[in-house]
């Protein structure tokens, strides 16, 4: 009999408000191993505080957050040695270092931890590189001369530099053309299986929602008011859920996805 996953992240009764505006009441989610989780919600709705909150950006007033069962009811310090070395995050414009090249951008979090000699940090970014089909080529050119897949596939590099469990992504595919979005999404499902990554994320589009979410949670009204497959939370009678899904089923129909292609949470 399978048992239950283990929980990655566990977050309980955070409460979000800045002066007179309250973005999140009682916010309770559970995270698992080895699962595709998305953020979904209106412009305003808190996904990226969520995001930044639970990366310990952004301190926490009142709730917790436990990730890799650590807890702190102010915030997460992902400066703590054994959680940094555990997450990897790709923020949405891929947030690469302009004066750096495409190899000292992803080498920088290697030596940061100052455990590496520069012959196993070359190795290593090379290896990065290659992982995201970023050939040897590119590896001193700036980030300018890149295009915006390649600034991507180098910031995702970059993500993966200490082989995390924990990956996050904010809107992965934003700004791509649809061959491109397909590609990269094809590359988190490879990197997924391959490193056995728990991942987070954000996205606005419904092709990379469809093709990459093992469970969706849905950020509405200061709370989370539904968390499941797409097939199981499509009942949710809200506005927000109403139009989300009309605009999903659109998208299953035209892609000939099925619902049983729909993903459930992982087991062990």
């Amino acid at each position: 009999m399978n048992k239950p996953a283990e929980v990655v992240i566990e977050i309980k009764g955070l409460h979000t408000q800045y002066g007179n505006h309250v973005v999140h009441k009682d916010v309770n989610l559970t995270i698992y191993r080895g699962e595709i989780l998305t953020l979904v919600g209106g412009s305003g709705s808190g996904k990226t505080t969520l995001l930044r909150q639970i990366l310990g950006l952004e301190k926490l007033r009142q709730g917790s957050v436990k990730i890799f069962g650590k807890t702190n009811n102010t915030s997460i310090n992902v400066e703590e040695k054994d959680v940094y070395q555990r997450i990897g995050v790709l923020f949405q414009q891929g947030a690469l270092f302009s004066a750096l090249t495409v190899f000292d951008n992803v080498a920088l979090p290697l030596r940061e931890l100052r455990r590496f000699d520069e012959k196993t940090i070359y190795d290593l970014v090379m290896i990065k590189l290659d992982m995201v089909a970023i050939g040897p080529e590119h590896a001193n050119k700036m980030p300018a001369a890149l295009s915006g897949g390649m600034i991507k596939r180098v910031a995702l590099a970059r993500a993966l530099a200490l082989d995390p469990e924990l990956l996050f992504l904010d809107e992965p595919t934003a700004g791509l053309d649809p061959e491109l979005s397909e590609n990269f999404v094809e590359l988190i499902l490879s990197l997924r299986r391959e490193m056995n990554l728990t991942v987070i994320m954000i996205t606005h589009d419904l092709d990379t929602l469809v093709a990459l979410s093992d469970r969706v949670a849905v950020l509405a009204d200061q709370h989370v008011i539904a968390v499941g497959a797409l097939n199981e939370i499509n009942h949710i009678d809200h506005p927000f859920m109403a139009n989300f899904f009309k605009n999903i089923q659109h998208k299953i129909n035209t892609n000939n996805y099925s619902e049983q292609s729909w993903k459930t949470v992982p087991t062990l």
